[in-house]
């Protein structure tokens, strides 16, 4: 016969597993109510609630599924979350998402969706959730996964290819500088030259990464070297406090589940 004791304890650790997804949820719905009460845009509540949903679902069901399960808690985040930031407001919204949207933004003064983005998964967010973003929303990740090389057996490459990032970093910066003061280029804030720029920066992304991910056999290349967007979290997500509990098998590290406060 089941005690109540019996009982309890399986459900008290199903909520352990659940807190963090639960404290993302909140954090999201706290970010969606605060910008609403101070731009009066119902939109902030609808885009970061959704986004907050997307990402605490995923999560949840990544902490309770067993084994090799979890990960599909990722992919439908990944789906989800990296869709609709794609997808709606980029393509339908006509917003640059991209790096350089976020530059030609923050030179015009317009507070913008990338604006709102980089805050949020890229500069503030990592203190809470660490690269949660890499792996859990991102559209360029979202494809990447379902590439076939999952474990890259032969490890990282040379360090010296990490520099890649920065040179990215500073081409992008560069070349919207020179735009702007040298060409006296305006792009609009939403509109044709926004989507243009939205989708030759995708194709760059998407065909050097599957490029890469096929040349060295591993779906994260990209993000390991040539991604522009790691030169401002591996600054952010130093001070994170959500990271991925793991343990060693061999020379890998299996993740089991996401917590608070636990390093790799």
């Amino acid at each position: 016969m089941k005690t109540t004791s019996d009982t309890e304890e399986p459900r008290k650790s199903i909520l352990r597993k659940l807190f963090v997804p639960l404290v993302l949820l909140l954090s999201f719905w706290l970010v969606a109510v605060l910008l609403w009460i101070v731009t009066g845009r119902l939109f902030y509540l609808f885009n970061f609630g959704y986004i907050g949903f997307g990402v605490a679902l995923g999560l949840g069901l990544y902490a309770v599924l067993p084994g090799r399960k979890k990960s599909l808690g990722r992919r439908i985040a990944q789906l989800l979350v990296g869709s609709y930031l794609l997808v709606f407001l980029g393509f339908l919204g006509k917003e640059n998402m991209q790096l350089e949207g976020l530059f030609f933004h923050l030179l015009s003064g317009y507070f913008a969706a990338s604006v709102i983005h980089y805050l949020v998964a890229k500069v503030f967010g990592p203190v809470l959730y660490g690269r949660g973003y890499c792996g859990w929303a991102c559209w360029t990740t979202m494809v990447l996964d379902f590439l076939p090389f999952k474990t890259n057996k032969a490890g990282r490459v040379s360090k010296k290819w990490e520099w890649i990032r920065y040179i990215h970093f500073g081409i992008s910066l560069v070349g919207v500088l020179g735009a702007w003061y040298l060409l006296g280029y305006r792009p609009e804030t939403t509109g044709t030259d926004t989507l243009i720029w939205l989708v030759v920066g995708n194709a760059f992304y998407y065909s050097s990464s599957i490029i890469l991910a096929f040349a060295l056999k591993d779906n994260r290349t990209f993000c390991k070297y040539l991604c522009p967007v790691t030169v401002v979290l591996k600054a952010t997500t130093r001070f994170s406090l959500m990271k991925i509990e793991g343990k060693t098998v061999g020379s890998q590290i299996i993740p089991v589940t996401p917590s608070m406060n636990l390093s790799l």
